[in-house]
């Protein structure tokens, strides 16, 4: 039986999420449809959603690796980009593209822009938020797609599955790697431990930090290394809303991605391809931005150490072989998934 602090809690993160919600609502002026798709949409169309901004080098392998997954439409948010991201994705069939020149910031990092279109178009089915530089692997995803994945999770009764964001990185500086059309051939290591979880009473959520970058770039103080638990995937209804970036959501029983009973509950993992060469010269635009973080001063040394093209990789770095390589490591689970 819940007890009165328990009822007041749900009670203000209910009008916390309506904020939200009101919030994106109040953003979908910002958006223009360059190419909109999305009427004949099957019903039981994986969606993928991202907000991106100069990311030629990444989309090709990015849409590659999911379209193999099984997703039957990206809608994409172009913020500004300048390279040709908005015109290469608006001429293939299976993208609808919205462009907008508003600040990525102050849209909650683009997720009041997907919030839209989630209500829009994402209502009753299994949508899969990303940003551009992301590559969603879970167990048997090699021979098993999406539909199947999503299938079982409706059958075990689960409307989400949460996601390790895995860093990936070269052997040598990064501004050595030469092919961002193969990103994981160019970035083929990773930490495979360093990690610290933690369960945020409030939210429920889990809050995972570690890797190269904490490691690297935040280890006198590593509470403000990036957050890397995500929850991608989410059989989505107009009602939920992400409450920070794809960290947590609300309800909040949809951030119970792990088992509360001591078992395990089924994990994917974000192979991330942040560092390809690119990662230099954005890292100066974005610190003089200042738009991919709340509080942009504290990650002023960040961007200088990116802007200095470090070494990540260290005797203990390990080589990439797939998901039953991170299964056994213990950073992706089954969960009942065979």
């Amino acid at each position: 039986m819940p007890g009165v602090d328990d009822l007041w809690a749900a009670y203000k993160l209910r009008w916390r999420r309506r904020r939200l919600l009101i919030r994106s609502l109040s953003k979908r002026g910002q958006l223009r449809a360059l190419v909109d798709r999305t009427g004949a949409l099957p019903r039981r169309a994986i969606l993928c959603f991202a907000t991106v901004r100069n990311e030629m080098g990444r989309l090709p392998a990015f849409l590659a690796h999911h379209r193999a997954l099984g997703v039957g439409h990206f809608l994409v948010v172009d913020n500004g980009s300048d390279d040709g991201t908005a015109a290469y994705l608006a001429a293939q069939e299976d993208i609808s593209v919205w462009t907008t020149q508003g600040s990525y910031k102050s849209s909650r990092f683009g997720v009041d822009w997907l919030t839209v279109l989630m209500m829009r178009h994402g209502h009753g089915r299994w949508c899969l938020t990303l940003d551009a530089d992301e590559l969603f692997v879970y167990a048997h995803h090699d021979r098993r797609d999406l539909r199947a994945l999503t299938g079982w999770l409706d059958h075990v009764g689960r409307r989400s599955m949460g996601a390790l964001m895995l860093d990936m990185y070269p052997r040598g500086p990064l501004g050595e790697v030469t092919d961002a059309v193969a990103p994981l051939r160019q970035l083929p290591y990773f930490d495979a431990g360093n990690y610290v979880m933690v369960r945020q009473p409030k939210l429920q959520n889990l809050w995972v930090q570690g890797g190269p970058r904490a490691r690297a770039f935040f280890h006198a103080d590593p509470r403000r290394a990036p957050t890397l638990s995500k929850v991608p995937l989410v059989r989505w209804n107009r009602r939920y809303a992400y409450v920070s970036s794809t960290h947590s959501l609300l309800p909040r029983h949809l951030n119970h991605v792990y088992d509360r009973r001591g078992g395990e509950a089924p994990t994917g993992v974000l192979l991330h391809t942040k560092f390809l060469p690119e990662i230099l010269p954005k890292s100066a635009e974005e610190k003089a931005r200042r738009q991919h973080f709340e509080n942009s001063t504290l990650y002023e040394g960040y961007y200088d150490a990116l802007t200095a093209d470090p070494i990540l990789w260290t005797e203990a770095s390990t080589r990439y072989e797939g998901w039953r390589q991170l299964e056994g490591l213990g950073l992706l689970s089954r969960g009942g998934w065979d």
